[in-house]
């Protein structure tokens, strides 16, 4: 069969009241990959495929990814231009089709050797950003970053065919994981879609990662939703959930409710995919039998869930921080990429916690008693005066409970 579009799938999927899962799996050797795709394929829930690349890929140390594969070192994840491009296919050959469409997840700032090997294959569905998978991974430079990045939209926007609709989806929701307020991660994901709508890309998703608080998670998916109406309109999006990227749970009862919790969201907030994560994230690297666990227990916890109506996300307090954010940056300049590049050099995006040197570094976050992620300090983040009403000192203690808290919570039989 030929390969349909991602976004295309998921929005059929959407459609018809299923929720879409995906694992983060990755492995070196083709076979075992190939196996991790077909068992993903094959676990009895709406499903796509991941190809997560190895490290040295990321960074584009590929002469160290020739030696591991020649040397038959295992890597964390897939060598996607080290393998000769007829293994790939043959891996991919069978699996990859309409019904099961496939996405290469990586990490890279400076993906263009990426996105080109993935065309090559037939491939034409990715993930990440300028920011996104610039501040969290390394040092590269912000504006390298930008400039790489428009070049990689710009390859997988000259692959678009009659037949093929290339899609990306922002990493912005996921910033650091955890401790960041979903205004922010709301606003990057808002701010990367458009990135790469200008740059030429019809079919993208906005991603947010579980938080600490499932009242402000279904609010800051409301927000993303408004803000994805209005700052994208004609552009085939749809909104993505990762279950929780921070401390998981060490037990596996808890690590489980905690992403049963993550599909509830997902379902309640009307999002249309799920990145899953597995009961053994706390201890070692997942199987591919532990993501096919994963991949079924957030199906059931999916079909046992009903969605709610669509709230109204304008007058929330995500929504209106969200929105200062992303008016704020798309005032500086017309080109995305430079005004993002503005943004941060003038502390009007600051990540909290992020030790990136292109991050200001003057914001901070902390947990308040509801379970709320709130600004413990705005910097010179252009916030409505309500931002700051609880605006406090964090200590390295409170900052090490915070980290943890979701973990303690859940292991003890909790929730949030």
């Amino acid at each position: 069969m030929t390969p349909a579009s991602f976004g295309g799938f998921v929005s059929r999927a959407h459609a018809r009241g299923a929720l879409v899962v995906q694992p983060r799996m990755g492995f070196g050797d083709p076979r075992q990959m190939r196996e991790g795709l077909r068992r993903t394929r094959d676990a009895g829930a709406v499903t796509v495929g991941t190809l997560t690349l190895d490290s040295y890929t990321r960074v584009n140390d590929l002469a160290a990814a020739r030696r591991a594969v020649r040397d038959g070192v295992p890597l964390n994840g897939y060598p996607i231009c080290t393998h000769p491009a007829e293994v790939s296919r043959a891996m991919l050959d069978g699996v990859h089709e309409a019904a099961f469409p496939v996405q290469v997840r990586h990490g890279s700032a400076r993906p263009e050797h990426i996105v080109s090997a993935l065309l090559d294959l037939g491939l034409d569905a990715t993930e990440g950003g300028p920011v996104s998978y610039c501040l969290p991974y390394g040092r590269t430079r912000l504006s390298d970053a930008v400039a790489a990045w428009r070049t990689a939209c710009a390859l997988l926007a000259e692959a678009r065919t009659d037949t093929r609709e290339p899609h990306l989806e922002s990493f912005g929701g996921c910033m650091l994981g955890q401790l960041c307020p979903p205004s922010m991660l709301v606003a990057l994901s808002v701010l990367e879609g458009l990135f790469f709508a200008r740059h030429g890309l019809r079919s993208v998703s906005l991603s947010y990662a579980q938080q600490t608080s499932p009242e402000q998670d279904l609010e800051a998916m409301a927000a993303l939703r408004a803000l994805a109406g209005e700052f994208l309109p004609g552009i085939d999006t749809h909104l993505v959930v990762y279950a929780y990227m921070g401390v998981f749970p060490a037990t596996r009862g808890g690590a489980l409710r905690l992403l049963e919790e993550a599909a509830r969201l997902a379902v309640a907030s009307g999002a249309a995919r799920l990145i899953v994560k597995t009961a053994a994230e706390a201890h070692r690297i997942p199987t591919i039998a532990d993501n096919v666990e994963a991949l079924r227990t957030a199906a059931r916890a999916a079909e046992a869930t009903t969605p709610r109506a669509a709230g109204a996300a304008a007058g929330s307090e995500v929504y209106e921080e969200a929105a200062v954010l992303v008016r704020t940056v798309l005032g500086l300049h017309d080109d995305v990429g430079e005004a993002l590049l503005l943004a941060f050099r003038r502390g009007l995006l600051d990540i909290p916690y992020c030790l990136h040197p292109d991050n200001a570094g003057r914001t901070r976050s902390f947990i308040d008693t509801d379970g709320r992620l709130r600004w413990a300090d705005t910097g010179l983040l252009p916030l409505p005066r309500t931002a700051l009403t609880a605006a406090r000192r964090v200590t390295s203690d409170e900052l090490l409970t915070a980290l943890t808290r979701v973990r303690r919570i859940y292991d003890q039989g909790g929730i949030r």
